[in-house]
């Protein structure tokens, strides 16, 4: 029914001139028919008809800003909107934001888990450790699918499936520099191979979108590397030094995070122990500027701390718009438009030339001067690596976790803080939103993982006065109580107890020994070792004497070619049901 213009009559009453529409809906074609009616009304109704169309048109006109979940569901049904627009507008409301609470608590690692990951469909999560292990959830159900020993010999720090491949090939990197890929074969068993190495830690890594076969890392040796798993060996892209000229020659920069632009790319962006978050086109570096020297195509940084050499970055993410997030140590997060960066030499010209030249030099820049960098404040991080990301469909939300044990949730575009979450009782290191619905996952010190999904019945208020906690203080008290009541007190005095991240090799006869009182006690997994050229599983029960977990346990193959090494382990894999020993841990 629609309403046309109003005509005035004589008598003081009003005519109205409404014509109606109706439709018959067939598979191939759409009749409209419709007729005019007049009704006489008085100018009463004539005002409140008035003011619920421009009710209706403010409504409308409000749709690309805050959108009422109940209007936007009539829409979908009416067809005013599609089913894609409102599922995106469904996932940005701010009303779920507010009801997130814990929806589940995966529990099997024994150790701080460092990376959270789901996969391209969201079904699957998969995550790594400081036990050196890496474990796939069925996260709705909180249920252990795949369980096995990585290869590596530390502390696992990133985990993430590459896409296309069935979710059966997983690339890793750890704190022991190594890079490795995990194949999942026939029955769950699982082959890990050497790709690559870095010289000290190897924090993180980042997929090429929508490549099955390319990837690439940094490490605190400053390099940058690019696998092909196609072919055998990394190709190194480049070594990060200092933009300064008098302090090019000194160490290499520590690399903390490496991020990828989803809308290009060729736009590679690394961050550590500097200041700067550097900007690489890879077209300009493939070929054969694989050196040393090689300069960033682009550097961001907040003005007031060009020149501090007591800030680093550990965690870069893009948004689906390009824009670059950034968190750094002691002190805040910043978000940059690709329109901010401060050019392939960022080096300010006063520190080069006189004052008047420097003036010169830097007028273009003056232009630009009210392109500042968002900030986001409140949360605290300084105790570890901290990662950071956005939220919603469209990126409409800054997460990251905090060293008082809480999720900081900003809005992107005000920079207002409007959620904080008790996620962990130490550090909040990781958090990694799904794919596709408002869902979270978070880990940190402790040895679970947590998913958030909005099923809270009240909205969430933010506290008044949000205090940070002294958390290392308080995460070294109870690590000094667990380690004075350990019985192996002596041995470790010195290599134990007060460290923040806790030592792969001090650490490891611990976790067997637990892993292997738990498979005494669960008969509903079922591990081994299996040669190359032989099926025969060792069962459990003849196994109690082992001295290692027959978890753990692999086959390692030297390529007598120089070959990277290989381990082929049986995973510990669940169907419905999960371990009743994670209650232990």
């Amino acid at each position: 029914m629609i309403l046309e213009s109003p005509l005035s009559s004589g008598d003081g009453l009003y005519t109205l001139h409404y014509r109606f529409i109706s439709f018959s809906l067939s598979p191939r074609s759409r009749k409209f028919h419709g007729e005019t009616l007049s009704l006489d009304i008085s100018p009463l109704i004539l005002f409140f008809l008035r003011k619920m169309s421009e009710t209706a048109k403010r409504v409308r006109s409000n749709f690309n800003g805050v959108h009422h979940p109940v209007v936007d569901f009539w829409r979908r049904e009416v067809g005013g909107i599609s089913s894609r627009n409102f599922s995106n507008r469904f996932s940005a409301s701010e009303n779920l934001v507010l009801r997130l609470e814990i929806y589940k608590k995966l529990e099997k690692h024994k150790g701080c888990v460092n990376t959270v990951s789901f996969n391209a469909q969201g079904d699957v999560l998969i995550s790594g450790s400081d036990d050196w292990r890496v474990v796939l959830w069925d996260w709705q159900l909180g249920n252990v699918k795949l369980s096995f020993h990585s290869g590596h010999a530390n502390n696992v720090f990133q985990a993430k499936f590459m896409p296309f491949s069935d979710d059966r090939t997983i690339v890793t990197c750890a704190a022991d520099g190594m890079v490795r890929r995990a194949n999942i074969l026939e029955g769950g068993k699982v082959k890990t191979s050497l790709l690559g190495l870095h010289q000290g830690r190897a924090h993180k890594l980042c997929i090429e979108p929508g490549n099955p076969h390319v990837f690439y890392t940094c490490g605190e040796d400053g390099l940058v590397q690019r696998f092909d798993l196609r072919t055998e060996a990394p190709t190194e892209l480049f070594t990060c030094h200092s933009v300064d000229p008098k302090r090019r020659n000194m160490e290499a920069i520590h690399l903390n995070a490496i991020a990828i632009d989803p809308r290009n790319s060729n736009l590679l962006v690394v961050g550590g122990m500097n200041e700067y978050a550097r900007l690489y086109d890879i077209r300009r570096i493939q070929g054969g500027g694989l050196n040393g020297l090689t300069r960033a195509a682009d550097h961001f940084c907040p003005p007031h701390l060009i020149g501090n050499e007591d800030v680093g970055i550990t965690g870069l993410a893009f948004s689906e718009q390009s824009e670059l997030l950034v968190s750094y140590n002691d002190e805040f997060i910043y978000l940059f438009t690709p329109d901010m960066g401060l050019g392939s030499n960022p080096i300010p010209a006063s520190s080069k030339s006189s004052v008047s030249k420097s003036e010169s030099a830097s007028s273009p820049k003056d232009e630009n001067k009210h392109s500042v960098p968002m900030v986001y404040k409140g949360h605290k991080n300084s105790e570890t690596v901290k990662g950071v990301t956005f939220f919603g469909p469209r990126s409409e939300y800054v997460v990251s976790g905090s060293d008082c044990g809480r999720i900081f949730t900003w809005r992107k575009k005000t920079g207002e803080l409007i959620r904080v979450m008790e996620g962990d009782r130490d550090v909040v290191n990781c958090i990694e939103p799904h794919p596709h619905i408002p869902v979270l996952a978070s880990s940190g010190i402790e040895t679970d993982i947590k998913v958030w999904t909005s099923k809270a019945a009240e909205r969430a208020i933010l506290p008044e006065n949000i205090e940070l906690l002294p958390s290392r203080f308080r995460y070294r008290i109870r690590r000094l109580i667990s380690f004075l009541s350990s019985p192996e007190y002596e041995d470790n005095l010195f290599g134990y107890g007060m460290d923040i991240v806790i030592d792969g090799n001090e650490g490891e006869d611990e976790y067997i020994d637990d892993a292997e009182d738990d498979d005494d006690d669960v008969s509903d997994y079922s591990s081994g070792l299996d040669d190359i050229d032989s099926d025969d599983d060792m069962d459990s029960d003849d196994d109690d004497d082992d001295d290692m977990d027959s978890d753990d346990e692999c086959f390692i193959e030297t390529d007598n070619n120089g070959g990277s090494e290989t381990n082929v382990v049986d995973s510990v894999s669940s169907g419905s049901h999960q371990d009743d020993d994670d209650d232990d841990v």
